[in-house]
């Protein structure tokens, strides 16, 4: 299984012709025996199914940022008006060699286009099928929109479903079915084979270079973890000491059962009252214990498009909520637009609202002032989740902890404090909205080391204040020394210690080249699974110390 290359086009368009022309009567013959169209050129993606290294089958897939689609020719946007939002992919002629046919590789093509689409973002994908083999695309998940195309002596119906629903279906029926077969199969899509384990995909695959059996941890020293967002400089020396201060102690003892001292700590340090904060695990616990209590499925959310991956799966894939997003584009410069937002919100539509802010991956913010504006106008039925993951790097001032009663913030240590692995995150919000939460929160939820490695770091906060101005300009240095291996790639700098790069449509998509990185140890994180937004070109690259950074550069450099 494989993309389509340019070689691949002159068999794809005589297979075409020999089948929608000669066989089934769909278009007129030709001369020369090939069958294409306009699609061709905007930018449609073919997979290829082959046999000991021989063509037999393909599936074309139209991505949203081609512009058009192939129903456009038969159907009106108001007649399938789902094919003007912007995570739609269309999948289409689907096309075996005759002697192929009851074979594996039409189901293989289609398991294929799954995956393309879901490595791209894709959250719908519609189809037209011919009308007698509708048993295979229901078999499939495929439902019909009750709509049918005719064209020349073929009649299609028009099928669709989200990309949630047909990964669930293969699960459930042929999982089992691709285990025994993957084996066999030459996977050399630039996605991978099956899907991560809770649908979620989240950085941290340097730990593959590394070893998650944590028996050959000197490896961490030969790869470079820009894949993930942690922070580049070591926790404040006061952090250090107190993890280093009897260890064998704090491994033995159990914590104070409710945190009550970091909650303290928190609470003079943000100037907040201490019964608004509620701690956790790291910010993904908070998500799941307060949104498992806020909502439900028939709950509506807005989220910001492209986000923060984990807060799309928890309300529309755990919970199942109605999930609406605000759209951001490369070609605003992932531009948080106050004015839609407020407008977005000002109706009372939704029972929450999640604002990242600045946010990620796109790195794009609003000062507090801004957002204030904005949440004024928010109806007070309408929660506000504020994620200030990154806060710092644009300054504390920005946070928006305490701005209203239907406002919660969401802080993790994790980025900011250079404290990942300890997992300690925690909410400010209205003091009943805490105390609801706390009923909910279990004993111990954070250990002992990293109650006491996260006290120690809010008391020292003028050592964080200048990492983070440092921060800033590794990442002004790593932005123009990464510009300059190619001129063509577009370099977002984003406001936290991150930035966004960008290849050319001519270039390796953005799955290939982080792959490709790698094999220099240097681990990137690929966006396109996160959003259609990003057209599987777009990879986010984390700041690192000045020698990884260099790594960083050597890599692009290398695999431009």
């Amino acid at each position: 299984m494989r993309a389509g290359t340019a070689a691949d086009r002159d068999w794809i368009f005589r297979l075409r012709h020999a089948v929608y022309a000669e066989e089934l009567g769909q278009h007129a013959t030709t001369e020369a025996g090939r069958l294409s169209d306009a699609m061709d050129g905007l930018g449609v993606v073919y997979l290829v199914v082959t046999s000991a290294d021989i063509p037999v089958g393909f599936v074309s897939i139209t991505p949203p940022w081609a512009g058009r689609w192939s129903l456009d020719k038969y159907l009106s946007r108001a007649e399938l008006p789902v094919l003007d939002e912007p995570d739609v992919f269309e999948v289409r002629i689907l096309t075996v060699e005759p002697r192929w046919r009851r074979t594996v590789a039409g189901p293989w093509l289609m398991y294929a286009a799954l995956r393309w689409v879901q490595s791209r973002g894709g959250r719908r994908m519609v189809a037209m099928g011919r009308a007698d083999l509708g048993g295979m695309y229901r078999a499939a998940g495929l439902r019909p929109t009750g709509q049918t195309v005719v064209s020349g002596a073929v009649t299609f119906e028009v099928m669709m479903a989200t990309v949630g629903e047909l990964a669930e279906r293969i699960r459930q029926r042929y999982g089992a079915a691709l285990d025994r077969l993957a084996p066999d199969v030459d996977w050399c899509l630039d996605v991978p084979m099956r899907t991560g384990a809770d649908g979620c995909l989240h950085g941290g695959a340097s730990f593959e270079g590394v070893g998650a059996d944590f028996r050959h941890l000197h490896r961490r020293h030969e790869v470079v973890a820009a894949d993930v967002l942690d922070a580049w400089f070591p926790p404040a020396p006061g952090v250090l000491a107190a993890l280093a201060d009897d260890p064998a102690w704090q491994a033995r003892t159990s914590p104070p059962v409710d945190a009550a001292g970091l909650r303290a700590e928190i609470a003079a340090t943000r100037g907040v009252p201490e019964d608004s904060v509620t701690v956790g695990a790291g910010s993904s616990d908070l998500i799941f214990r307060a949104f498992r209590q806020w909502l439900t499925p028939d709950s509506r959310v807005l989220l910001l498009d492209p986000g923060y991956g984990e807060y799309a799966h928890v309300t529309a894939e755990v919970i199942g909520c109605e999930v609406d997003r605000l759209p951001l584009t490369r070609a605003e410069r992932w531009r948080i637009d106050p004015d839609r937002l407020a407008a977005a919100l000002a109706g009372g539509a939704y029972d929450l609202a999640v604002l990242i802010n600045p946010n990620n991956p796109t790195g794009g913010w609003l000062p507090a002032t801004t957002l204030r504006e904005v949440i004024a106008q928010v109806p007070r039925q309408t929660r506000v989740w504020v994620d200030e993951a990154y806060v710092g790097y644009i300054g504390l001032e920005h946070s928006l902890a305490g701005a209203a009663p239907n406002v919660t913030v969401c802080t993790s240590m994790s980025k900011m404090y250079a404290l990942s692995g300890m997992r300690v995150a925690y909410l400010v919000s209205d003091p009943a909205t805490a105390a609801g939460l706390r009923r909910w929160t279990p004993p111990w939820a954070v250990s002992l080391p990293a109650q006491l490695a996260a006290v120690a770091a809010l008391r020292d906060p003028a050592y964080y204040a200048a990492r983070w101005r440092e921060t800033a300009s590794l990442r002004a240095d790593l932005a123009a020394a990464l510009q300059a291996t190619d001129r063509a790639f577009q370099v977002d700098p984003a406001a936290a210690n991150f930035l966004l790069v960008t290849m050319p449509g001519y270039a390796k998509s953005a799955p290939r080249f982080v792959e490709e990185c790698r094999r220099h140890g240097v681990y990137l994180r690929d966006l396109s699974p996160m959003s259609p937004a990003f057209e599987g070109r777009t990879v986010r690259v984390a700041v690192k110390d000045p020698a990884a950074n260099a790594r960083i550069v050597a890599a692009f450099a290398a695999v431009a």
